[in-house]
Order: C-alpha cells, then sequence, then structure tokens
C-alpha cells in the first residue's frame, strides 16, 4: 500500500501593493501522505485502532505490542500478518497463550485518532505506567548531536515530500543513525523504531524524534531500556517528572549547537 497520494490543489499567494491585496490562485500537484486506520488483532479479537502510515506495520505491532506491556519480549509473538480490509488494515498478531490469557483479562479497546495514545483509556491508572529506573551505561559527548540533527532531517523522506509527518530515528554513541521510522502520529513513529529496536541486538544508543516530547513518548522510551531521548520541540512537565523518576537522559529543543538538558546530565560529556 502507497504513504504516498497525489492530488489537485489550489495554490494562493497574497501580494500587498498601494494597500490593496491581490491573490493570486494557481493549480499543481501536490504529495499528501496517506494516513489509514490500522486494526491491531491479538489472536482474532480486535484490540485497537490507530490512525498510522501504512508502512513498517509489522514494526509497528511489535513495538505497541511491547510499549502497552501486551509482551515482555518478541517471543511473546509467534507470527504478524498485515492484510488490507476495508478502507485500512488488519495488523494480525499470534500471540503465545499466556500472554493472550493475560491480554483478555485486562483488555481495552480504544480508538486513536492521529497521534493520540491514551483514546478509549478505561481508568486513569491506565495511563500512568511504572517501570524498574534505568541504569547508566553510557556516556554521550555532546558535541556530536549537530550531526545528528543534519542527519534526521536528511533522511525524513516522507515529511520533505509532504510536510505531514514526524519521525523517530536511533544514533549509536558515534553519532551514526542505525534506523529511522516515520508516521503521520509521533507515537506511532516511535513505536515502529523500537519495533525495530527490539528486532536487534539492542546497541547502546539513543532516540532522536521530530515533535515534542509528551509523557508517553517518555514513557514508552522507558519501557524498551533506551537511557536517551532526545526532541526537536518541547518536554511536558509530566514527561519530565517520568523522566527524573526513571532516570532518563531527557532533552529538548535540540537545535544547532544548543538544547534544553531536562535532565540526566550524568550520561553527557560537554
Amino acid at each position: 500500500m502507497n504513504w504516498l497520494l497525489r492530488h489537485s490543489i489550489y495554490l494562493f499567494r497574497t501580494n500587498k501593493k498601494e494597500e490593496k491585496i491581490t491573490a493570486l490562485l494557481t493549480e499543481k500537484e501536490d504529495d499528501l501522505a496517506v494516513e489509514i486506520p490500522v486494526s491491531l488483532v491479538y489472536n482474532g479479537i480486535s484490540h485497537a485502532v490507530m490512525m498510522c502510515s501504512p508502512k513498517n506495520l509489522e514494526d509497528f505491532a511489535l513495538g505497541f505490542s511491547l510499549t502497552e506491556g501486551i509482551i515482555d519480549k518478541p517471543s511473546d509473538i509467534y507470527g504478524i500478518d498485515v492484510i488490507e480490509a476495508c478502507n485500512g488494515v488488519e495488523v494480525q498478531i499470534e500471540l503465545s497463550s499466556r500472554k493472550f490469557m493475560t491480554l483478555k483479562e485486562h483488555r481495552r479497546n480504544l480508538t486513536g485518532r492521529t497521534g493520540c495514545g491514551i483514546c478509549g483509556t478505561e481508568q486513569l491508572n491506565q495511563v500512568y505506567k511504572h517501570f524498574p529506573k534505568l541504569e547508566q551505561t553510557f556516556q554521550f559527548d555532546i558535541n556530536r548531536l549537530d550531526s545528528c540533527l543534519t542527519t534526521l532531517q536528511i533522511h525524513q523522506q516522507l515529511a520533505q515530500q509532504t510536510g505531514a509527518t514526524h519521525a523517530c530515528a536511533f544514533f549509536d554513541l558515534q553519532g551514526n543513525m542505525l534506523a529511522i521510522r516515520e508516521d503521520v502520529g509521533r507515537h506511532v513513529a516511535l513505536d515502529k523504531l523500537l519495533g525495530w529496536y527490539a528486532k536487534t541486538d539492542k546497541p547502546q544508543g539513543f532516540i532522536l524524534a521530530s515533535s515534542r516530547a509528551s509523557y508517553e513518548m517518555v514513557q514508552k522510551t522507558i519501557a524498551c531500556g533506551i537511557e536517551m531521548l532526545v526532541t526537536i520541540s518541547a518536554a511536558t512537565d509530566l514527561a519530565v517528572k517520568m523522566a527524573n523518576e526513571h532516570n532518563l537522559t531527557l532533552i529538548g529543543f535540540a537545535r544547532e549547537g544548543r538544547g534544553n538538558v531536562y535532565c540526566g546530565k550524568v550520561r553527557l560529556k560537554f
């Protein structure tokens, strides 16, 4: 399934001359990011419907299952099939019997709008999950962050074509980008990246995201044992609180030559 769609639009520009505004209207073709409903189906039972870009959906299913606590490790999933259905996609996930029994006991149905991760949550205590504190296993030379920011921008293929998507990338401690995932929703982009991460040998490194750092972005990062999250935009107060409690290094407003270190500066070399 394509994740780009060509569409005719009208482009207008306004010019102000001698206190008069003249609108110049021209017709052109534009690229739109495809957004579809994706249903995550566990052992035949629909669990969640999220609005996503139709790419890397196997990674999304694995990452979502891990960060939602549905599974503990990739081997808890026996198989993933992506099937086009109606106006969207079904991702059929075969869970181990043990994990499926647990899921049925705690199952909740949710329908997520773009980038929304808690729509349909039935109880407030389902929102805030508790994880062990992260260990400190590395230090990162902050002078390497500038090249990482440049690399992220260069490799945001879908964003360059549409201007409508977020990206999450994983960098090693030398500043090499090992993977990038894009989506119309920042949480989905992160789940896709974390699905990739779970299938690798879990190298040391950090996540760089084109979005803000919401509490859920922080929570998902902590859930997968990654020690550092860097975002282009700001962090929320709950995101900073969670990062502090779980010993996560959190950086926001990352720009060339600067950034805000909210917590975890012990992992940074200046």
